[in-house]
């Protein structure tokens, strides 16, 4: 375990394995430990640097949380590590990575379902209200549940309580409720700039099944961005990183290769 430390004095822990080129993941909920599917298909010929977000895992935290607090986290294990790496973000770790890739020379930028919120969707956001609503009434349980409902199933599921039984992840992820809250009522405010200055080459990853405000976002950033491919995988839900590795990691290849050969243009638009 290595640590570095954030703009505002904040310690960011992160973990390391493998060997090769730098590729950082940014997880979205939960911890580092999100992409454990993913890492012994890459740690062969990649060094994997994984965080774990502010308030999450082995990181520390502070009183004042803000958007670009988390940015500045990911800035900080950006310079921490040699070599501009490549950067591979989930849900609000997608965000991160563009954000971060604004701001540090990187050499390509990997995002599956990043969480900005658009359109009509972010006009009635709504999801910290409700969730802080159950916390006062102090049912942490039924505020985390809102939160995976509209996150991972936009809203949309017949029996959530049954879906959950069998999601690994639960109910340990009802430790992280506070912070998701935050991060919740922060993205509510954060917009989708018109224009993304990125200057890597940018692959954006969404699922068929996942939520609907999120494909809508997803399709955004491809816009709003000047290089940048998108591939949607068919039958694949919010937690595509987990739960298809073995297509992520095919896709992220491809890609990677691409931008490797001379002359080589990734815009899908």
């Amino acid at each position: 375990m290595q640590t570095t430390t954030s703009a505002d004095g904040t310690s960011i822990a992160y973990e390391t394995d493998g060997d090769g080129p730098p590729l950082v993941l940014l997880h979205g909920g939960g911890t580092r430990h999100y992409w454990k599917p993913l890492v012994p298909r890459l740690a062969d010929d990649f060094t994997v640097v994984r965080p774990d977000r502010r308030g999450r895992g082995d990181s520390g935290d502070a009183k004042e949380y803000g958007i670009e607090r988390e940015l500045e986290d990911a800035r900080a294990v950006i310079d921490s590590i040699t070599g501009d790496p490549i950067l591979f973000g989930h849900s609000f770790g997608g965000l991160q990575a563009i954000e971060a890739a604004r701001e540090r020379s990187v050499e390509a930028v990997v995002a599956y379902e990043p969480a900005y919120l658009v359109g009509e969707y972010r006009e009635r956001a709504d999801l910290a209200s409700r969730m802080q609503a159950k916390l006062e009434d102090g049912n942490r349980r039924e505020a985390m549940k809102l939160h995976l409902e509209e996150v991972i199933h936009g809203g949309e599921i017949d029996d959530l309580d049954r879906w959950l039984e069998e999601w690994p992840a639960w109910p340990d992820c009802v430790e992280h409720v506070e912070n998701t809250l935050r991060m919740d009522r922060a993205l509510e405010k954060h917009p989708t700039p018109d224009a993304l200055d990125v200057d890597a080459p940018t692959l954006l990853l969404s699922g068929s099944e996942g939520p609907s405000h999120l494909r809508d976002s997803v399709r955004a950033v491809h816009d709003a961005l000047p290089n940048s491919r998108f591939v949607e995988f068919e039958g694949v839900s919010h937690l595509g990183p987990v739960e298809a590795p073995e297509r992520i990691e095919s896709e992220v290849r491809r890609f990677l290769e691409a931008i490797e050969a001379p002359d080589s243009t990734i815009d899908g638009k």
